[in-house]
């Protein structure tokens, strides 16, 4: 049927629109052609008004609209476009969460192209071959797979399809432990991305995996270096859409994902931007980002929102703020994130010791889904924990593990964690820690990862002090607490503080331990038991066990009575 004139005009405007990435002028000129009574779109403008319905947030009016491109397609003979239509249909389904759906329609595009010579939209079936292989443990045949991919990519002259193939075979190259081939790999891919060669689909798709590449690497260079790029792609003015006034503010992470955004791509990309965030110590600004991923991301991305809901979880255990934290890692766990190690550090910080090790004890066994920073994340906490319950043995496995991990390909990121936890048991067993700590802090401080850092610092403290070096133990309490009060860590703060005119554990007076010396501090500060727990990050029954055995020792029967004590044996932190 032709298309009349004033149509085809509208047509040619949202091809153009389509052209400048200006999806939802593309969206709402297609929408109209589409509804014009005198004629119908061609199967290639209900492609493309199925691509302007996803950039704009429609994602059922994009399934309805692929759908009808299928059957154009089918009715003009079109195998190749068809084929190509279908395997979106297939992505797409699979982003919703109905597999069914999705493997039928990948089977109905390998029928459609499975006769044609080698063509551009067989690149898309080899990359999905590419991911059943690594979904089966068959490295071998992906890397086939993928560089079946890179040549058919390369031989169809589009630079989209070169790029993805190339960050494709990255993926199995990185999966396999082959760092240098697979990131130099990746690097090639990301070069036609920085130079603004691709489309926005590419764009957007090769961002994303990068990136989260990136991070399950532990690649901390290479994240913030494309986060960057990322956001100020994303942030670019895609259109003059008005966000609905009836969408939730994006202040706060506390609401459901699935508001408008111009670019679905944005929110994706904006949760690698929060975990860059969280780690170089921007952390109000890194829960804003989260609330904003929340915001933006689409039903088909809730995965992502849990991430962003995690992130905040984190930031807040570390500020102390113990229930906001905990309704957070809910919230994770609710769009399927399992909440660890997070959870466990929340549960020691909360006196549940049990809690903490059982959870991840689970998770180091049962999550698969976890990459290489997960899997050292994970151990990392499991030695804090073990420690924390006097396992050493257990402590020293996680560690070991972690080593492994770190000496598999030179990366700095986790060989500071590894030096971390080497030092940290070196010292629970009374053996030299100095050296491990010292190349811990070195690597943090290269990275620029300020919260890690003074951790750190507290236990180089803590080795200095067993060496007798009191100085340099004071120096280094004093660093810390600077970097947790800069970072809004108040707990961490307050015991940097507190440990900071501590002498040695048999020069306390009294008989007092280290921590009853903490608690009888605050005390003498006018802190009640709720404000005590909240400082050293322990519950009010702990509080209350510390008090009865400081006035038992003291041979005291009043706070009062305490605090005169503290004063009189100059107990209480030096000033700032």
């Amino acid at each position: 049927m032709a298309v009349p004139v004033d149509e085809a005009t509208v047509v040619a405007r949202a091809r153009d629109a389509a052209a400048r990435d200006a999806w939802a002028e593309a969206y709402v000129l297609l929408t109209e052609a589409d509804r014009h009574p005198s004629g119908a779109l061609s199967p290639g403008d209900l492609d493309l008004l199925a691509d302007a319905a996803w950039w704009t947030g429609h994602v059922d009016e994009s399934v309805t609209a692929r759908l009808r491109a299928h059957a154009a397609y089918g009715a003009a003979g079109d195998h190749r476009g068809a084929g190509a239509v279908a395997w979106w249909l297939h992505f797409e389904y699979r982003s919703l969460g109905r597999p069914a759906a999705a493997a039928g329609w990948l089977h109905r595009s390998r029928h459609h192209l499975e006769h044609v010579p080698d063509c551009p939209e067989q690149c898309f079936l080899a990359w999905t071959d590419v991911d059943e292989a690594m979904e089966h443990g068959d490295p071998a045949a992906a890397l086939a797979a993928a560089r079946r991919m890179t040549r058919i990519a390369v031989a169809s002259g589009d630079p989209g399809l070169a790029a993805l193939s190339s960050q494709t075979e990255a993926a199995v190259l990185l999966a396999e432990g082959r760092r240098a081939e697979g990131m130099a790999r990746l690097d090639d891919a990301m070069v036609a991305v920085l130079a603004g060669e691709l489309s926005g689909m590419y764009t957007g798709i090769l961002f994303c995996l990068a990136l989260s590449q990136c991070m399950e690497a532990a690649d901390l260079a290479r994240a913030v270096e494309w986060t960057d790029a990322a956001m100020t792609w994303c942030e670019a003015p895609w259109s003059q859409h008005v966000r609905p006034p009836e969408e939730p503010s994006t202040a706060d992470v506390e609401h459901a994902p699935g508001s408008f955004t111009d670019n679905p791509f944005r929110g994706l990309c904006r949760i690698h931007h929060v975990e860059v965030l969280d780690l170089l110590g921007a952390w109000t600004l890194a829960e804003d980002e989260a609330g904003r991923v929340c915001a933006e991301v689409m039903v088909d991305s809730l995965d992502v929102a849990a991430e962003a809901y995690y992130a905040a979880g984190e930031i807040r255990r570390r500020q102390g703020r113990l229930d906001a934290a905990a309704r957070a890692y809910s919230h994770a766990h609710e769009l399927g994130r399992v909440p660890q190690p997070g959870l466990a550090l929340l549960r020691l910080a909360q006196g549940k010791a049990d809690a903490a090790v059982t959870g991840l004890r689970l998770a180091l066994a049962c999550d698969p889904r976890h990459g290489l920073l997960g899997r050292a994340r994970l151990l990392a906490a499991q030695t804090e924990v073990t420690l924390a319950v006097g396992d050493v043995d257990g402590a020293e496995a996680a560690v070991a593990e972690l080593e492994g991990l770190a000496g598999t390909g030179g990366v700095p990121l986790l060989t500071a964690m590894a030096e971390t936890a080497r030092g940290a048991l070196a010292l629970a067993r009374h053996e030299a820690a100095l050296i491990p700590l010292r190349r811990a802090l070195a690597g943090w401080l290269e990275l620029r990862v300020p919260y890690e850092a003074a951790q750190v610092r507290m236990l180089l403290a803590a080795a200095d002090r067993a060496a007798g070096d009191e100085e340099a133990a004071r120096l280094e309490f004093v660093a810390a607490r600077a970097a947790f009060e800069r970072l809004g860590a108040l707990p961490d703060a307050r015991r940097a503080a507190a440990l900071l005119t501590e002498r040695r554990r048999h020069a306390l007076p009294g008989g007092l331990t280290a921590r009853e010396a903490e608690v009888l501090r605050l005390v003498a500060e006018g802190g009640t038991n709720r404000e005590i727990a909240q400082a050293l990050v322990i519950s009010e029954h702990t509080v209350a066990r510390h008090l009865n055995n400081i006035f038992a020792k003291l041979d005291v029967t009043t706070r009062t009575a305490a605090s005169t004590y503290a004063f009189a044996h100059d107990l209480l932190p030096a000033p700032k």
